[in-house]
């Protein structure tokens, strides 16, 4: 079964070809990764893909059904969830507090403003659930400005979950990581459900040999690249556009 598909999108900035006519197909329970040279059009890529851009040609379907023209907030409800390059955390609020507004927000009580969020007690419980996944439980009281960076990623992931995504896109997510961190984050998206495909945009190439199943290289908006881990390192296309190719060799 598909989770996404992408048909000949391509987006314009001015006289500026930013995606052009891009395809390509994942599956459920997939974990792809895009990778390129800055400028390839990778994150506008994503952003064509989380409805933050439009496309000026070309369609997408989420699990079979079309949402090239849909809103973000209604790509999220058929299970679509981002996490980007920089934090969006409430950095003054709690760990928990934190996850429990992003567990409010995909709830029918997130009408009900007058009602304290720990009263819902499946609320919390799923918040443990979540923070127990990534080891931060014991930390639940803690400020999340509080935190290490690392920390802050993996909690980054957390709020993406709480929407229980089918697609999660992942733009940037090992950056500013130390080593260990990111080893640490591979691990958290290695032990997510099989069900659920993730799609990444990421520099770091150990990350993304190590967690990807399929890499699509992009160069100045085009595919010249789709295959397994194994293909991408030989593809003499991608190590003209990585490493450059002397005249002649």
């Amino acid at each position: 079964m598909e989770a996404l598909r992408v048909e000949d999108l391509t987006k314009d900035f001015g006289g500026v070809r930013a995606v052009q006519n891009v395809s390509f197909r994942v599956g459920v329970g997939e974990k792809l990764a895009i990778i390129g040279p800055n400028g390839a059009g990778k994150t506008t890529l994503f952003n064509l893909l989380n409805g933050q851009l439009s496309a000026t040609a070309g369609r997408i379907y989420l699990f079979g059904q079309e949402i090239t023209t849909m809103a973000t907030y209604r790509r999220a409800h058929l299970g679509q969830a981002r996490s980007f390059q920089l934090n969006s955390l409430f950095l003054n609020l709690t760990i928990l507090k934190n996850v429990l507004l992003a567990l409010q927000g995909t709830q029918p009580s997130r009408f009900h403003m007058f009602r304290p969020v720990f009263s819902y007690a499946h609320l919390a419980a799923k918040a443990r659930e979540l923070l127990e996944s990534i080891d931060l439980w014991q930390k639940r009281d803690v400020p999340a400005q509080d935190i290490s960076y690392g920390e802050q990623r993996k909690l980054e992931i957390v709020l993406s979950l709480a929407s229980k995504p089918r697609l999660l896109l992942l733009d940037e997510p090992t950056c500013g990581l130390t080593a260990g961190e990111g080893t640490d984050f591979m691990n958290t998206i290695l032990n997510l459900g099989a069900d659920i495909t993730v799609i990444l945009v990421a520099h770091d190439m150990d990350i993304v040999f190590g967690l990807a199943s399929r890499i699509i290289v992009l160069h100045y908006g085009q595919i010249i690249a789709d295959g397994s881990p194994e293909e991408i390192q030989v593809d003499p296309k991608v190590k003209e556009v990585y490493m450059g190719t002397e005249e002649g060799t």
